[in-house]
């Protein structure tokens, strides 16, 4: 795996870069974004890793999320993948889309899942990509990276990905907290329209990939952050809160799910927490 360079630039005291490279697992180019703050040599750094929403890329965040100037008073890098496989293909096939063109299904809606329909199987790989085939890639290119100490988070469909991917590999994740995050897709349009198109009809398949569903099943992380706006659109129909609310609270999840009056869905509510959550990772991913 070769590791192209697309742009570098100094910011708050560290290196924002963006890479792009050939993904054995997707079968697909893909790109994503690292900020690096300033070491001592031979440093060890840990890792917050981003997941975004839907119809993102890795730019949103890099753009938007105002998390620099955090990362580098807490000296945390900050990683952020794209939100699914783009192409074309390694064999120049063009990667299947949704046929209708919908923003929340196919190109920029990955859902953090392991496809095991058709067409989806053969590219929409983005569990296997951001658990294992980032992460080592990370480890070999970036020699300050420390994943020993990694953190999660991420916004919406980011937010579900970053609750799941947590919730089955607990042992990995020192931290894990979300923005107004998909926390029950087998009970939501937009998560039925994706785990169904990629998993095909067997709703037991899908239950890797629900956050209530695995803290029902067992799963437990240490801690739990999660913010929500009240104002958002999308609360009521497809973030429904309150159902990871009422599961943690059963399942005796210590967790802090807090409601914030006025912010909706936006990157400005993002960015109001964001400060807040890379230092509440801080304190869980300190040495």
């Amino acid at each position: 795996m070769t590791l192209e360079t697309l742009s570098t630039n100094r910011s708050h005291g560290g290196m924002q870069g963006v890479y792009r490279h050939a993904s054995a697992t997707t079968g697909t180019d893909m790109t994503f974004a690292v900020f690096v703050p300033d070491h001592a040599p031979g440093a060890k750094l840990p890792i917050l890793w981003y997941l975004s929403g839907l119809t993102c890329t890795h730019a949103n965040v890099m753009e938007k999320g105002e998390y620099r100037a955090a990362c580098a008073e807490h000296g945390i890098i900050f990683v952020a993948p794209d939100t699914s496989p783009r192409g074309p293909a390694s064999n120049g096939d063009a990667v299947p889309d949704d046929p209708d063109g919908a923003w929340d299904f196919g190109l920029g809606a990955g859902f953090y899942v392991d496809a095991t329909a058709a067409p989806w199987a053969a590219n929409y790989r983005m569990r296997s990509y951001v658990e294992d085939e980032l992460p080592s890639l990370i480890l070999r290119e970036f020699p300050a990276a420390d994943l020993t100490r990694q953190g999660i988070t991420g916004h919406s469909m980011g937010g579900h990905g970053a609750l799941t991917v947590a919730l089955r590999t607990p042992d990995r994740f020192r931290s894990v907290s979300a923005f107004s995050p998909i926390v029950a897709p087998l009970q939501c349009p937009w998560g039925e329209k994706a785990l169904s198109n990629y998993l095909g009809a067997d709703r037991e398949a899908w239950s890797a990939y629900d956050a209530c569903a695995l803290l029902a099943g067992g799963a437990r992380v240490a801690d739990l952050l999660v913010d929500q706006g009240e104002a958002d659109g999308f609360l009521a129909e497809q973030l429904k809160t309150h159902l990871l609310s009422e599961a943690c609270e059963k399942a005796g999840q210590k967790a802090e799910i807090r409601m914030q009056p006025g912010y909706d869905h936006s990157y400005y509510f993002i960015s109001t927490f964001m400060a807040e959550h890379i230092g509440w990772h801080a304190e869980r991913l300190k040495a």
